[in-house]
């Protein structure tokens, strides 16, 4: 059951603390959508009844379109274990060498990929591992291609870490349109890689850290799937 955090953050308490499987969010629609969903198409059936076909057809044609938004379609996860999965469907925009805040003393492997309105928005797991932290940045909302968004946008950072320690982050970035962040992971969760974890609403950004000795495996550019696209090899 969904429950408000902080501001824009939003999170699911599972009744156990051990996520063994993402059965609770592998529908076809994301719950999320619900709240838009309802009224909306309960406005365009208000609107055709009442003769206003023309209004009916704009508001039939938006739900339509937040369903599409919403939609959480299954994923074939490659199996070698060393791999570093896609958290997110999008774009490569920016791979570099950087530092972060939450870490400090390390360098990492910095993987941006930018999430446009036309992509799947629910973000999967990148590794398995335990959740080591979770943790909520509050900021402002700039588009999401922006470099300094990836410092100064809401934010929600989740560590991994893998079962020979070694550790892997995924920053959830709000953007220009995304007002919400959702995470469904609590801290001490055992996850899988290609498991679903939470998604951001309407535009955004999702940023990857990679050990300092990883392989990376994509360029700038490239289009990659969330759970499927290998972002990166752990050496």
């Amino acid at each position: 059951m969904p429950v408000e955090g902080r501001t824009g953050l939003q999170h699911s308490l599972p009744e156990a603390g051990i996520l063994t499987n993402d059965s609770d969010h592998s529908s076809y629609i994301v719950g999320e959508a619900l709240p838009f969903i309802i009224p909306l198409a309960g406005a365009a059936v208000i609107a055709f009844v009442s003769g206003f076909y023309g209004v009916g057809l704009v508001l039939f044609a938006v739900t339509a379109f937040v369903i599409w938004f919403f939609r959480n379609p299954q994923r074939a996860t490659p199996e070698n274990g060393r791999l570093v999965i896609s958290p997110a469907d999008g774009r490569v925009i920016r791979i570099e060498e950087t530092t972060s805040d939450e870490l400090p003393g390390r360098t990492f492997q910095k993987v941006s990929i930018f999430m446009n309105v036309f992509n799947v928005h629910v973000n999967r797991i990148p590794c398995s591992g335990e959740v080591r932290f979770i943790r909520y940045r509050a900021g402002k909302f700039l588009s999401a291609n922006l470099d300094k968004a990836s410092a100064l946008n809401e934010r929600n950072i989740v560590l991994l870490r893998t079962a020979d320690g070694r550790e892997v982050m995924t920053v959830q970035i709000a953007g220009l349109i995304a007002r919400r962040i959702v995470c469904w992971l609590k801290e001490g969760m055992q996850v899988s890689r290609g498991e679903r974890f939470g998604l951001i609403r309407f535009g955004s950004r999702v940023e990857l850290f990679l050990p300092i000795e990883s392989t990376i495996l994509v360029r700038t550019g490239d289009k990659v799937r969330a759970g499927e696209t290998p972002i990166g090899e752990l050496t």
